[in-house]
């Protein structure tokens, strides 16, 4: 499977993490597993048709789909022929361009877009990145986005925070903050506090050799015990603790969002 990330145009960059673009190759019928990361997205099916959502839904070519942030993971069936291209959104953006879907609905899954919202498939098949800066330019609804301080503050913080800390640092209630996390993003403050520290354990594993106990990397992210670790990645990941060291290493590609199970866990 070949996996390529580029850059939006910089105006874009507040509101887009990244474009990425998956294909498959000659090892056909392969499983990806897709791990939270608090942001939603929007792809258009280049390929055949594929499955996702845990082989619940189907992507049909030619169609835009709007993928809604995650708790926990998703698996997607890749063959040989498929061909994805799309955009993450950083946290809170997606509201911007698609205000007239429920963050909160969205969550968790996978939803067709109509006509009028989706990518011109000619254009996507021509120009592809130079294409989606110009639409989604065109789409923008803002100016900025409204959750990069809260989200900034959180990527700042060295410990794990709990929501009454981050609603005190961003001088808001603990309501108003849940408002803003389940408007924006569709998630509430915890659960997307839990994705942060999920994310960041793996970045220390992958950083890490295995002679660095994995309870060591717990208690770093703000993990109580090593049940505590153990019950949160398997809840997130649908995998023990102890499996993320062989994934981690062998994987060649960023593991932000991604997993490469090479056989699908039934």
């Amino acid at each position: 499977m070949q996996y390529k990330i580029v850059q939006p145009v910089s105006e874009l960059r507040q509101f887009i993490q990244y474009y990425w673009e998956l294909r498959g190759n000659e090892k056909a019928g392969q499983w990806e597993r897709v791990f939270p990361d608090g942001c939603a997205g929007v792809f258009v099916n280049l390929g055949d048709t594929c499955l996702t959502d845990n082989g619940l839904s189907t992507l049909e070519f030619g169609k835009t789909y709007v993928v809604g942030a995650m708790c926990n993971y998703k698996d997607s069936f890749i063959t040989s022929d498929t061909h994805l291209i799309g955009a993450c959104f950083r946290p809170g953006a997606f509201t911007y361009f698609y205000d007239q879907y429920s963050r909160e609905f969205l969550t968790n899954d996978t939803l067709e877009l109509d006509d009028g919202s989706s990518f011109n498939l000619d254009k996507m098949i021509d120009r592809a990145y130079e294409y989606l800066n110009g639409f989604l330019w065109n789409r923008k609804r803002a100016k900025y986005n409204p959750m990069e301080s809260i989200i900034h503050s959180i990527t700042l913080s060295n410990k794990q925070l709990s929501v009454q800390e981050l609603a005190s640092k961003n001088y808001i209630s603990v309501r108003q903050l849940e408002r803003q996390f389940k408007k924006h993003i569709g998630l509430s403050p915890k659960e997307y506090l839990n994705i942060v520290r999920f994310q960041n354990a793996i970045k220390l594993i992958r950083k890490s050799d295995k002679r660095r106990s994995l309870l060591d990397i717990a208690f770093e992210c703000g993990y109580y015990d090593h049940s505590h670790f153990t019950s949160e990645i398997k809840r997130i990941t649908g995998i023990l603790p102890s499996q993320l060291w062989n994934v981690a290493f062998l994987q060649g590609r960023d593991m932000k969002t991604e997993l490469n199970l090479h056989k699908h866990s039934e």
